[in-house]
Order: C-alpha cells, then sequence, then structure tokens
C-alpha cells in the first residue's frame, strides 16, 4: 500500500556543471544588473558626501614661479667655465630643490614679510581632525599653565618659527622634468598672499646665491690673503739661503753652470774630435803602409788615391802616363814583337815613371805617419785634462747636491707663492661681480581661479570611491549569498526537481531583527510579531481564483509530477516540509489540496504541525476537536473533518485543545503512534489525496516520525532566505525523507527580482514573454498575505 517512490534524482541526473572559466561574463552581467541599484545608492551617497565637501571646504588658491638656474651666466666673471654632465645637473638640482624646502630660507621670507604677525598665514583653515588635534593640544596645555612664563622674545621667535613651518608645509618645489628648471609654488587661502610669498622666496632664493658667493670669495680672499704674507717669507728665506751657500762653497755659475762642469764638457768635446782625427790619421797611414809593402810593381798597381787623400794631382798624372805607356807598349808588341825598339824604349819609360809613383807613395806614408802621431799626442793630452778637471770638480759635485736641494725647496715655494697670487687676485675680481647663476623665467602672478578643492575631480573621485564601495558591497552580499534564487540551484545543490515559483503574495512580514531595527532608527515601539489570522478561505482559493496564473501553474506542475512519480498508488499520501518555519508551507499545504480537490479528487487536507497549527488556526469559527482528540482516542477521526463547500475539500485541523496550549502533548510520539498509522490506513481508503502539513525539519523531530506514513514529500524553501547548506545537510541526514522528495517549490519568490538572478539563456530571463499564457489576479495577490 504504501508504495514508495522513486527519488527525482535517481530518475534524473544531476546538472552537469560547466567546466570552470576564468570569466562567467552571463553571471558578471547578470550580478551586475542585480546590483546596480546598490551601486548607484552607494554612488549617489559619495556624490553628496563629495557635494558636501565641496560646500564647506576651504577655497586655496596657488602661485607659481618657475627658476632656471644658468651656469652660462657667471661666464664671464669666470676665466674657466666649471664642465657639466648629467649626474653634475642631478645633482645641482637636487641641492636647489633642498635650499628652497630648507628653513633658512623660510626664515628670512617670513623675516622680510613680516609673516610672524599674519594672521592668514598663522591660523589658517583648519580641517575638522586639525580641529580636534588643537582642541586636544588646548587641553593638554591646561596642565602646563603654571609653568615658566615665556618672554616677549620668546614668544615671537616662537610666531616666527611656526610661520616658517606653516609656508614649508605649503610650499610645493619640484624639477621640470628633467630640465634646469625648479618649479615653486605656494597655495593659499588669500591669492594675493600666496603670490607674494611665491616672489618672495624667489628672490630670498637669488639673494642667496648671491650672498653665498660673496662670503665665499670673502673667506677665500682673507685666507688666501694670509697664506700669501707667509709665502712670501718663506721663499725670500729660501732664495737667501741658496746663495749664502754658494757663496760659502765656491759654486761660481756661469750661464745657469758652475764654471768646472762647463771646462769639464769642453774638454769632453775636444777629446771626442781629437779622438776621431787619430783614427782617421791611423786609416789613412795603414793604408799607404800597406799601399808600400806590397813592392814597387804591386804599389803603382795599386796607387788609386781619392780626392779625399789630400793633394795627389802628381800620384795620379804619373798613374796616367804610367797607364797610357803600357798601353802604347801593348800595342806595338802586338804589331811588332817584345824585342822592336820602340817597345823596348817604352818599356823602359814605363818602369821609370813606375819607380816615380812609388817614391810619392813613400812620401806620403811617412807624412801621413807624423799626421798619426801628432793626433795621438794631441788625444793623450787632452785625457790629462779631463782627468784633472774631473778630480778638481768632484769636491764642488758634493757640495752641488745640497745647493741643488736647495735650489728646489726655493723654486718651490716661489711657485707655490705665484699660484696663491694670482687665486687671490681671481678672488678679489670675482668679488666684485654681483652675479647669481640663477634667474626668474615665470613670474609669480596672482590667481583668479582655486586650485583646490578641484570640484570636477572631488566629484569624479566621490563617484568612482561610491562605484568602488558599491561594488565591494555587492560583492560582499554576492559572496554572502547562500540562499535559493533559481531552480537550477535546486537541481545543482540538492538534486531534486523543482516544480517552480510561488510568487510573494501581499508585503513580506518582517522578521524580529528588522522590528527591533526599526525601533532603534525611528525610536518607536516595536512592531507586534504577530498578525491577524487570515481566513482560511482566502489562503486556500488563491490557485482558483488565479487559475490562469504562474502562481497555478507551479501547483499543476507538482500535481502532474506527484501523479507520474507516484503511479499505481491507489491513494496517495504527500507530505509538505520545510526547513524553517515561516517558509509558507501551509499556504503551499491549503492550495495544493485546493487544486487536488478542484480537479475532481478526494482530497483531505490534513493540519499535522501540532506545535505551530497555522491552518488550524485560520479556520473560523475555531474547530473543538481535530487530529490530537482523534489520536489520544477522545473522538473518532471523521467527527473533526471540516469540508470546504466550495472546493470540496477535507479539512483536518489539530484540535481545539491543541490550539489552546503551546505543547500539551508529545507531537512526535503521536504521529509515529499507531494510531495516526491507522488514521492514515482509513484516510487512503475514503480520499485520493491525502495532503499533510507537517512541522519544519530543523526544530522539531515530527516530520521524521511522520516520514514513514508519507508516499511523498514536496519541499518548500523561501525563495532567498532560506540557506541552501541547511536544507542540503537536512535532507542528507535523513536519507528516508531525501528519498521521498517529489519535487521543491521555491515560495515567497520576488517576481520582479527573479529574473536578475538568471544568466543570460535561462528561462527565468524570458518570464515576461510568458505573460501571455498567464492571466494574473493581482487584485487577489495584494489582499492576501503569506502566511
Amino acid at each position: 500500500m504504501n508504495q514508495r517512490s522513486l527519488p527525482f534524482n535517481s530518475v534524473v541526473p544531476r546538472e552537469m556543471e560547466e567546466p570552470d572559466r576564468f570569466i562567467d561574463l552571463d553571471r558578471l552581467f547578470s550580478v551586475i544588473v542585480r546590483r546596480a541599484r546598490l551601486v548607484g545608492a552607494f554612488v549617489v551617497l559619495f556624490l553628496a558626501l563629495g557635494t558636501v565637501y565641496l560646500v564647506f571646504a576651504t577655497a586655496f588658491y596657488t602661485s607659481m614661479t618657475q627658476i632656471l638656474l644658468d651656469e652660462n651666466l657667471s661666464k664671464y666673471a669666470e676665466e674657466e667655465a666649471t664642465p657639466q654632465n648629467s649626474q653634475l645637473l642631478d645633482t645641482q638640482m637636487a641641492s636647489a630643490v633642498e635650499i628652497l624646502k630648507s628653513g633658512e630660507l623660510a626664515l628670512r621670507v617670513v623675516d622680510k614679510m613680516n609673516l610672524d604677525d599674519n594672521d592668514t598665514v598663522l591660523n589658517p583653515p583648519r580641517s575638522p581632525f586639525g580641529v580636534v588635534k588643537d582642541w586636544l593640544r588646548s587641553v593638554t596645555g591646561v596642565f602646563s599653565f603654571f609653568g615658566p612664563e615665556i618672554s616677549e622674545e620668546a614668544a615671537r621667535n616662537g610666531r616666527r618659527q611656526k610661520a616658517a613651518a606653516l609656508i614649508q608645509q605649503g610650499l610645493a618645489v619640484e624639477r621640470v622634468n628633467r630640465s634646469s628648471v625648479i618649479s615653486l609654488a605656494y597655495g593659499s587661502s588669500d591669492p594675493q598672499l600666496a603670490a607674494a610669498i611665491v616672489r618672495g622666496y624667489a628672490d630670498a632664493y637669488l639673494n642667496d646665491q648671491l650672498n653665498a658667493n660673496f662670503d665665499a670669495t670673502e673667506r677665500a680672499s682673507v685666507w688666501l690673503q694670509e697664506r700669501l704674507a707667509d709665502l712670501r717669507q718663506r721663499s725670500q728665506a729660501a732664495s737667501l739661503e741658496v746663495e749664502k751657500y754658494r757663496s760659502e762653497n765656491g759654486l761660481t755659475l756661469a750661464r745657469g753652470e758652475l764654471m768646472s762642469e762647463q771646462q769639464l764638457a769642453d774638454l769632453n768635446s775636444q777629446l771626442i774630435i781629437a779622438q776621431a782625427d787619430t783614427a782617421s790619421a791611423s786609416a789613412r797611414f795603414k793604408q799607404f803602409q800597406a799601399i808600400v809593402d806590397q813592392g814597387p810593381e804591386t804599389a803603382v798597381k795599386n796607387a788609386t788615391i781619392s780626392a779625399k787623400e789630400g793633394d795627389n794631382s802628381v800620384i795620379r798624372e804619373l798613374r796616367t802616363r804610367y797607364l797610357a805607356v803600357s798601353k802604347r807598349e801593348q800595342e806595338v808588341t802586338q804589331s811588332f814583337g817584345a824585342d822592336h825598339p820602340q817597345a823596348v824604349s817604352l818599356r823602359k819609360e814605363r818602369s821609370d815613371i813606375g819607380r816615380q809613383i812609388f817614391q810619392e807613395l813613400q812620401q806620403l806614408t811617412a807624412s801621413y805617419r807624423n799626421e798619426y802621431e801628432v793626433a795621438r799626442s794631441r788625444e793623450a793630452s787632452l785625457r790629462e785634462n779631463i782627468e784633472g778637471t774631473t778630480g778638481r770638480n768632484s769636491d764642488a759635485n758634493l757640495s752641488l747636491v745640497h745647493l741643488r736641494e736647495l735650489e728646489q725647496k726655493s723654486a718651490a715655494l716661489k711657485t707655490l707663492y705665484e699660484t696663491y697670487l694670482n687665486r687671490y687676485e681671481q678672488a678679489s675680481q670675482q668679488r666684485s661681480f654681483p652675479i647669481a647663476k640663477a634667474r626668474v623665467i615665470s613670474a609669480a602672478g596672482v590667481p583668479t581661479a582655486p586650485s583646490s578643492p578641484k570640484k570636477t575631480l572631488v566629484l569624479a573621485l566621490s563617484a568612482v570611491l561610491g562605484m568602488m564601495a558599491g561594488g565591494a558591497f555587492a560583492a560582499f552580499q554576492e559572496f554572502r549569498e547562500r540562499t535559493f534564487r533559481l531552480e537550477s540551484d535546486v537541481r545543482s545543490i540538492l538534486g531534486h526537481r523543482s516544480f517552480g515559483y510561488v510568487p510573494l503574495i501581499g508585503p513580506r512580514q518582517p522578521t524580529t531583527t528588522d522590528r527591533v531595527r526599526a525601533h532603534l532608527m525611528k525610536g518607536k515601539t516595536p512592531l507586534p510579531t504577530t498578525q491577524a489570522a487570515v481566513p482560511f478561505e482566502r489562503v486556500s482559493r488563491i490557485v482558483l481564483d488565479a487559475p490562469r496564473s504562474s502562481f497555478a501553474e507551479t501547483f499543476r506542475n507538482a500535481k502532474l509530477a506527484c501523479d507520474r512519480m507516484l503511479h499505481g498508488n491507489g491513494s496517495r499520501v504527500i507530505g509538505i516540509v520545510s526547513a524553517v518555519p515561516d517558509e509558507g508551507k501551509s499556504i503551499i499545504a491549503a492550495n495544493f489540496a485546493a487544486l487536488l480537490a478542484a480537479s475532481g479528487k478526494k482530497t483531505l487536507l490534513i493540519d499535522a504541525d501540532i506545535r505551530k497549527p497555522g491552518l488550524s488556526q485560520m479556520i473560523n469559527p475555531p474547530p473543538k476537536t481535530g487530529l490530537v482528540e482523534a489520536l489520544i482516542g477522545e473522538t473518532s477521526w471523521p467527527a473533526g473533518i471540516k469540508i470546504d463547500q466550495k472546493t470540496k475539500l477535507a479539512i483536518f485541523p489539530v484540535g481545539g485543545e491543541a490550539g489552546a496550549k503551546s505543547e500539551p502533548y508529545d507531537s512526535h510520539e503521536l504521529l509515529a503512534s499507531p494510531a495516526m498509522a491507522e488514521l492514515i490506513d482509513n484516510a487512503r481508503k475514503s480520499f485520493d489525496y491525502v495532503v499533510v502539513d507537517l512541522a519544519a525539519l530543523a526544530p522539531v523531530v515530527d516530520a521524521k516520525a511522520f516520514s514513514p506514513l508519507a508516499d511523498g514529500f514536496i519541499y518548500v524553501a523561501e525563495w532567498g532566505r532560506t540557506p541552501s547548506r541547511l536544507v542540503r545537510d537536512l535532507l542528507n541526514s535523513e536519507p528516508q525523507i531525501n528519498g521521498k522528495i517529489l519535487g521543491v517549490i521555491l515560495n515567497k519568490t520576488d517576481m520582479n527580482e527573479l529574473a536578475k538572478y538568471s544568466d543570460f539563456g535561462g528561462p527565468e530571463h524570458y518570464r515576461h514573454r510568458f505573460e501571455k499564457y498567464y492571466v494574473e489576479n493581482a487584485g487577489t495577490y495584494r489582499r492576501t498575505e503569506a502566511a
């Protein structure tokens, strides 16, 4: 009789989850559409805050000037230009920026412009944080009231230091890109004061450059003058010491050298010449001596004398004649024979000429021997003179070493003195040039428009911050989203069929938290946590009053699923359950039973929520007997049934006694008792459908006690309220109930918001196109409130 149905997850597999994607554009778009109003509210809020800030913020005016650091300005005052490179330029620019930011320059501007008495500088407009800070400082200053009295001079110096510190805070100094230009800007609530301070800073910086150059050259001149006096005395003393030592040691100089050194150098030169002459004479003598030693005949043949060997014209003439006679002799001998008289005469003449040539050679050899001897004697004499001069100069060389040392010292002091004298003259000349290596290229003007706050930027930033804050809060809300919003959530999380959505009927009832929050915010008494009971006729006939509506279509889907999944059961017992109270399961049970009854099926609606009998409380007049009385045996079960005359629906309430007391009986014991089983068996015999409104699963075990008697369950989950994890854990912990779940109804659905939770292509996204099939009875929905 109690045929067990197959669960939806055993018949239809769970939806295959799509593989992970880097960005789900459909989901992202749906989140944007869904949370657009929230983000817009944050944007409007932040824009309002930005507007309030602009209204109360003090306008500041910024004046700016530009200073160029140019080394060429001082090129006429300096003899040599300083080499420039990128690293040196960066260092100079950084130094200039720090000088402009320095406290010393700020004090000069304060003193020059008397800013220590300027109330705009000393007491600028303060932010709320600054006001609180000053208040705390004044409170702590009460404890120092009895301290030592501050003098007028100390107070004035304090104002001076404060003014300098304040203008330093408002000053902006930076280098313009990679150029040699420095931008100097100052902001103040007074535009005239801002321009005056910027001009004062520029003048103070230029004067600082001039004063720094003048002071540096002045100090250098004083120091150089002292050094010059000392070097002059030391140089003079060194020169006198050199001359005194030379005079004492007889170190006479000629053309800057010692006499002995010059003499020795001359002798060495002469010796070199003499050695060359001796070598030349020796070569000539040996040459002629070798010719003469060969004999007359051979000497005549080898008597070839160059023109460099002196006047040898006689030998050349004799050799010419000798050659001519020898030639004639050969011709005559070849023609007439060797015995011819003319040949004999020519041989005699040739012999006589040869004898004359040999005699001339002997005379030349004797002459060259004498010349060689003279040259050798001269060389020996020069060597003797050099040896004597060297011996005499050795003593002078020993004294000369110390003399050279004294001369070097004197020369060094003289050179150093001349160098310092030159630098002193340069410093004296540079001191007279009032030229700074900087100039103003953009004069500071009086600003006509405030530089801050920038309205466009503040509003744009407010809008961006609002979007960021709204987006962050929307993301937080999305991350906290753990409820059922779509039918696909039911299928993927629970693995059960979804019957559809039941719209929210009337306003949603405020929770206890909402009431307490309203009380705290408005200062009124909390709203009552209970409302007047709605007549059962109005609650149970919604599905009949709006037959062509999505509301009725959801129940038809549930009926169709019950008929198919419980096919073969003669009578079907269907339990209506939910996870937590106030999810509207009683409304679902009443309308589902009414739909079954209106279709011609004999239907019994049992209110089995003994602890919180929502359906029984709607019946008017209140029933005297019911389920509890039937189970405890006080009355028979048909005696407590009420019949709706319009729908012919049989209603079996909890009972009068149960409604009067909170918990008179152990409800789970009653539902699990044999009497309850017998009652259900009897109901199966008389009715086609038995719809049982059961208690919530999470707080009590009543539904678990009744589960063996049910053929199937319809699970009711409140849309956007019931945590999906809670439902999943409850069903997983109760497999007997989970296995009999026929489907899930998402109750109290906000149909206007439903499409925003659906991705593009989801059925919820196209519900506006289903309206041709539905005719919503809006008046009925507005008049009826959800249980």
